[in-house]
């Protein structure tokens, strides 16, 4: 056969490809081959049949690698919001593995924690570590995706993924997320906020404070506090006197703890003994963050008194914060140590001691500490190193990232790199 006739013969399996009789299994047999079909995949997604675009996308995210993020891209401008969702969750699994068949369309939302620790906290897995740069044309692409997705359900979606990448650049189109009529894109939003920590984004979110559903006023005011908004203040402690949800007032005065003011101070002392242990751990770190050694034999005493975990553990947050920094078998610092064993409690002991590890002398007390510590603990102390240490850090880390059981040393490994790439 002369070469010009056979290109014909050669085109006709692409063409075929092309048609609207192209099939799902179609997609699924071409993407047999792995990261060579991606050219052949990218072809398909302007297929005029969604169940093939969205398979397409599907085959892309399993395959994975660099190759497969244009395509990813490009699909997020599909014009079917469930082909536009899969395409966002494809971009986050390439920097975030797993995250697509646990917490992205086809998926269970998965977050540390079921209250207000889990909003407040500094070790929410569902983020990048530091060290992962995003490419800016996939942040993009997710940003507009927040304002003119398919669906409220594809903009939520794209505001959740933002989070998880930390895209700063997006916090813009976040804000408007924040506006939304859709009660799940603005709390994906304000949740996407807390994670990216841009504090100039908290003053244009206070207007959520009183919304009607709870869900959302719960979290507009973890974000004003996570974010330092402390215009809030006064629109909180109204809250905190006159709500008559029980959630809705932990949440005003763990913010208004996140936001430290001797204003602050009766709030603290009134709610220290309150009925509800969650408001005594708010009212404790209140104490904690005002920093006042006057108070430290007054939350001794009620660390004494106190019987109930979460408020206890706040006290010991407190009391380190006041100085109280030597590691020893009943020490303050000692009980949030060994609570990073705890199933139901290592969530809140964590971000205490990752706040608490920004100063210099408690870092010091941690790193002996290592040395007898169980897994559990060293994992979790490497989490907080890593957010929280400097450059005499460094040995520890290296230490742990050689240690003989392999999930320590590898996540010593991921520490280390995370505080080189804040460093």
């Amino acid at each position: 056969m002369r070469w010009y006739l056979a290109i014909p013969a050669l085109l006709f399996p692409f063409a075929l490809l092309c048609a609207q009789d192209v099939r799902p299994k179609d997609v699924r047999d071409i993407a047999k081959s792995g990261s060579s079909a991606i050219p052949q995949l990218a072809g398909l997604l302007k297929n005029p049949a969604k169940d093939v675009r969205l398979e397409v996308v599907k085959q892309l995210i399993d395959i994975g690698g660099q190759g497969s993020l244009d395509p990813l891209i490009q699909a997020t401008q599909d014009k079917d919001p469930e082909v536009q969702a899969h395409a966002a969750d494809g971009l986050v699994n390439f920097y975030f593995p797993g995250y697509a068949e646990d917490s992205g369309v086809g998926g269970s939302i998965k977050r540390i924690g079921s209250g207000i620790k889990g909003m407040f906290t500094d070790t929410d897995d569902q983020v990048i570590d530091a060290y992962i740069l995003v490419r800016p044309e996939v942040i993009a692409s997710l940003g507009k995706l927040i304002s003119s997705g398919g669906s409220s359900a594809t903009r939520a979606d794209a505001a959740r993924a933002v989070g998880v990448l930390r895209g700063k650049e997006d916090v813009p189109d976040l804000i408007e997320g924040v506006h939304s009529t859709d009660s799940g894109v603005i709390y994906e939003s304000l949740v996407a906020l807390q994670k990216i920590r841009d504090e100039s984004a908290g003053p244009r979110v206070e207007f959520r404070l009183h919304d009607l559903d709870k869900k959302v006023q719960i979290a507009d005011i973890a974000t004003v506090g996570v974010l330092h908004a402390t215009d809030a203040l006064p629109t909180l402690t109204d809250i905190l006197k006159h709500s008559s949800e029980a959630g809705v007032r932990r949440a005003a005065l763990t913010s208004i703890a996140m936001m430290p003011a001797e204003s602050s101070r009766p709030l603290y002392a009134q709610y220290l003994t309150d009925k509800d242990e969650n408001l005594r751990a708010a009212a404790a770190e209140g104490y904690a963050r005002l920093h006042d050694p006057k108070d430290l034999p007054m939350l001794e005493q009620a660390w004494k008194d106190e019987g109930k975990t979460a408020p206890r553990l706040a006290l010991a947050f407190a009391q380190v914060m006041l100085g109280k920094r030597d590691v020893s078998q009943f020490s303050p610092l000692q009980f949030l140590i060994d609570t990073l064993d705890s199933g139901s409690y290592s969530g809140v002991a964590m971000p205490y001691l990752v706040e608490l590890a920004r100063d210099a002398a408690v870092r010091t007390a941690l790193y002996p500490a290592l040395t007898g510590a169980t897994k559990a603990e060293k994992i979790g102390l490497a989490h907080v190193l890593a957010r929280s240490g400097d450059q005499q850090t460094i040995p520890a880390l290296q230490k742990l990232s050689t240690d003989k059981d392999s999930d320590v040393a590898q996540e010593g490994l991921r520490a280390l790199r995370t505080l080189q790439a804040r460093m």
